[in-house]
C-alpha cells in the first residue's frame, strides 16, 4: 500500500515540475518581450524629451537661447526652431536664417543654370556722309575766277554741271600746245598724245578736249564741272578770286546713300558682331523705326572718347537722314558669345570693387543657411551677367535680399562682403567706449609719446585750439554728408582758424613740438581743399585727425563741449581711420550714409 502510494506521489512530482518549467517558459516567452518592447519605448520616449527647443529671433539670427525671452538686441519676442539638420555638421562661416526672417527679410533665391545670353545694346550715333561718295574740287591750275553758277552752299547739282568759270593763262598756253601737236598728230603722234594727257590731268574731259581740237583756237575761259551728282557743302571761292594750283574750290557730297556711326563702348563689344541687325530711331521722324545691318566695326577704341565706331549703311534717296542727326539705335544679340553659359541675375551680386560676391544656399540643411563665396564674372546680360567662374550648375544662391545676410555675415563675424576674412570688427552695434589696442593706437600715431606739456600751456593757447577743433569739427560734418564743395568751404575756414593759432604762447619743447604739428596739419587742409574727389579728401582728413589729436593730448583745450575720439576699424582697406566728434552717437566721415553708425568710441576728452 505504502509503495503504491509512494509511486502516485512520484509520478505527481514529476507531472508538477514539468508544468512548472513550461509555465516559465511560456512567461518568458511573453511577458519577457513585453518588457523589451517598453524599455525600448521607453527610450524612444526619453530622446525625444531630451530634444530641446531652441529659440532665435527673426531679424537677429545669430541670437540663439534655449528658452523663450526677447532679443537683446531689439527685443522682439523669440520664436521657437528645431535644431534637427540631418546630422550635417555645420560651416562654421554659415549664416543661418529661420524662416520667419526669410520671408521678414524678403529673400527670395535664384538656381544657377545655364542659358543663352541675351543683351540688348542700346547704341547712339549721328548720321554721316558716305566718305567714299565726297568729291573734293581743287584748281589744277592757276587763275581767275570769273563766273559762278553756284551761288550757296547746300545747293543740288548733277554730275558734268558748271559750276564755275575760270580765265587761266596756264590753259590758254596748254590749249594752243595742242592745237600746235594736231597739225604733226600723224608725224608726231607721242607729242600729240602728250598734250592731251597734259589737259586730262588737269582733269578736262574728253569732249572739252575734242572742242579744243575742232575750234582751232584757244578758249579764254574754262568751265570747272562737278565730277558727281549731290550737294554742294563747301563754296570757298567768288567772282574776281584769284586761285593758285592746289586751292580749294567747292566740296560736293552725294547724300543718296548715307552711313550712320554709333559709337560703342568697350563692354558692349563682345556683344555686336559683323552683319547683326541695328534697329533705330531720328528725332526729326517720330514713330519711325528704321534698321540696317552692320557693315564696319572699328579696329581701334578712340583714346579721348574710349569708344569704337560701329556703322551701319542706309539709302536716302529722298533725303530725309540728313548729317549730323542723332540716332539712337538698339541691337538685340544672342550669338556674340557662347549659347550656353551660367547666367545668374544682378540682384545677387554684391561688388566691392575688385570682387564679386555672392551668397550660395547650402543644401540638406532644415534650417536656411547661405555662406559667402567669390566669383568671377564675365560679361553683362541685360539683367544677367555671365559667370566665368566660381559657380556650379544646379547651385542656389540668394537674388534678393542680399545686402540682409550680408549685413548678418557683418555682425556674426563671418566673411561678408566687407569682411572678406571674417576678422572680428567692431559695428555700430558696439557704441560704448573702449580701450584701445596697440594696433588702434599706432594706426592714430606712431610718433605718440607719454610727455604732456598741457599744465605748463597758457589757456590763451588752449582757448585758440579749442577753437580750432570747433571749425574742424564742423568740416568733419561736412565729410559725414560727403558733401564735397562744403568740406572745401570748411576746409579753408580751418586753415584760418589754424592761422589765428598763436605759436608765440608756447615755450621749449612745447613750442618745438606744435612746429612740426603745424606743417603736417597745414599741409593736409592744403590738400583737403585742392585734391579732388571726396575720397582723396577723406585721406588728408585723416592725417589731421591724428595730428589734431595728438595736439589735444599734448596741449590740452579750452572747449565748452566734451570732445570723443571715436574710431571705425572699416576705413581705409581695414586699417582704420579716427576722428574727433562733440557727439557720442556714431556719425562716420569715412563712409558718409553707405556705412552712418560704424565705429566705436575710444576716449573722451573732458572740458
Amino acid at each position: 500500500m505504502k509503495s503504491n502510494i509512494f509511486k502516485i506521489e512520484k509520478r505527481e512530482l514529476v507531472i508538477i515540475t514539468v508544468t512548472l518549467l513550461v509555465g516559465i517558459s511560456l512567461g518568458s516567452l511573453f511577458f519577457g518581450s513585453s518588457t523589451n518592447e517598453n524599455k525600448g519605448g521607453h527610450n524612444h520616449s526619453e530622446t525625444e524629451n531630451v530634444k530641446q527647443t531652441t529659440w532665435t529671433c527673426s531679424m537677429h539670427p545669430q541670437i540663439k537661447q534655449n528658452k523663450p525671452g526677447d532679443c537683446p538686441i531689439c527685443g522682439m519676442d523669440l520664436v521657437p526652431i528645431t535644431s534637427a539638420d540631418n546630422g550635417v555638421e555645420a560651416d562654421p562661416n554659415e549664416i543661418q536664417m529661420t524662416e520667419g526672417a526669410m520671408k521678414l527679410a524678403e529673400i527670395q533665391t535664384f538656381v544657377v543654370k545655364k542659358g543663352a545670353p541675351e543683351k540688348s545694346v542700346h547704341l547712339l550715333g549721328k548720321v554721316k556722309p558716305d566718305e567714299r561718295n565726297i568729291a573734293a574740287l581743287t584748281a589744277r591750275y592757276g587763275g581767275r575766277i570769273d563766273k559762278l553758277y553756284v551761288n550757296y552752299t547746300g545747293q543740288n547739282v548733277k554730275k558734268g554741271q558748271k559750276l564755275a568759270s575760270i580765265y587761266s593763262p596756264e590753259l590758254n598756253i596748254a590749249q594752243q600746245e595742242l592745237l600746235d601737236a594736231v597739225k604733226y598728230k600723224e608725224t608726231n603722234p607721242s607729242f600729240y598724245k602728250a598734250t592731251r594727257s597734259k589737259l586730262k590731268l588737269w582733269e578736262l574731259t574728253e569732249s572739252q578736249i575734242n572742242a579744243i581740237e575742232q575750234s582751232e583756237e584757244p578758249s579764254i575761259y574754262f568751265d570747272i564741272l562737278s565730277p558727281i551728282s549731290g550737294t554742294i557743302t563747301r563754296r570757298d571761292v567768288a567772282i574776281g578770286d584769284y586761285v593758285k594750283e592746289g586751292n580749294s574750290l567747292f566740296e560736293v557730297i552725294d547724300l543718296s546713300r548715307v552711313w550712320i556711326m554709333f559709337d560703342a563702348y568697350e563692354s558692349d563689344l563682345p556683344w555686336i558682331k559683323m552683319d547683326d541687325e541695328v534697329s533705330f530711331t531720328l528725332q526729326s521722324l517720330p514713330g519711325k523705326t528704321f534698321s540696317a545691318k552692320v557693315s564696319y566695326i572699328d579696329p581701334f577704341i578712340d583714346a579721348n572718347t574710349r569708344v569704337a565706331r560701329v556703322r551701319v549703311e542706309m539709302q536716302n534717296s529722298n533725303l530725309k537722314f540728313k548729317p549730323e542727326m542723332f540716332v539712337n539705335g538698339i541691337l538685340k544679340s544672342k550669338t556674340a558669345l557662347n549659347s550656353q553659359m551660367l547666367v545668374i541675375p544682378k540682384t545677387s551680386i554684391l561688388w566691392t570693387g575688385k570682387r564679386s560676391v555672392v551668397y550660395v544656399k547650402i543644401q540638406n540643411r532644415a534650417t536656411p543657411s547661405f555662406i559667402y563665396r567669390k566669383i568671377t564674372l564675365g560679361a553683362e546680360s541685360g539683367n544677367f551677367y555671365v559667370v566665368a567662374n566660381g559657380l556650379e550648375e544646379g547651385e542656389e544662391i540668394a537674388s534678393n535680399g542680399v545686402f540682409k545676410i550680408d549685413a548678418s555675415a557683418q555682425l556674426l563675424s563671418k566673411p561678408s562682403m566687407m569682411n572678406p576674412s571674417g576678422a572680428n570688427i567692431s559695428t555700430s552695434h558696439n557704441h560704448g567706449e573702449t580701450k584701445m589696442t596697440d594696433k588702434e593706437m599706432k594706426t592714430m600715431d606712431d610718433e605718440k609719446s607719454n610727455i604732456s606739456f598741457s599744465k605748463n600751456v597758457d589757456i590763451k593757447f588752449k582757448t585758440q585750439l579749442g577753437t580750432f577743433v570747433v571749425a574742424y569739427l564742423k568740416m568733419k560734418d561736412a565729410f559725414v554728408e560727403s558733401d564735397e564743395k562744403k568740406v572745401e568751404i570748411e576746409a579753408k575756414k580751418l586753415l584760418t582758424a589754424l592761422d589765428k593759432v598763436d605759436i608765440k604762447l608756447l615755450k621749449g619743447g612745447a613750442h618745438n613740438e606744435w612746429m612740426k604739428l603745424l606743417k603736417i596739419i597745414k599741409e593736409n587742409i592744403n590738400g583737403i581743399i585742392s585734391m579732388k574727389g571726396i575720397e582723396m579728401k577723406r585721406s588728408h582728413f585723416s592725417v589731421v585727425s591724428n595730428k589734431t589729436t595728438y595736439a589735444i593730448e599734448k596741449f590740452g583745450i579750452n572747449s565748452d563741449n566734451v570732445i570723443y575720439l571715436e574710431f571705425c576699424p572699416m576705413a581705409f582697406d581695414n586699417k582704420g581711420g579716427f576722428w574727433i566728434s562733440k557727439e557720442k552717437e556714431i556719425k562716420n566721415p569715412y563712409f558718409g550714409d553707405k556705412m552712418l553708425k560704424c565705429g566705436e568710441v575710444k576716449k573722451q576728452f573732458n572740458k
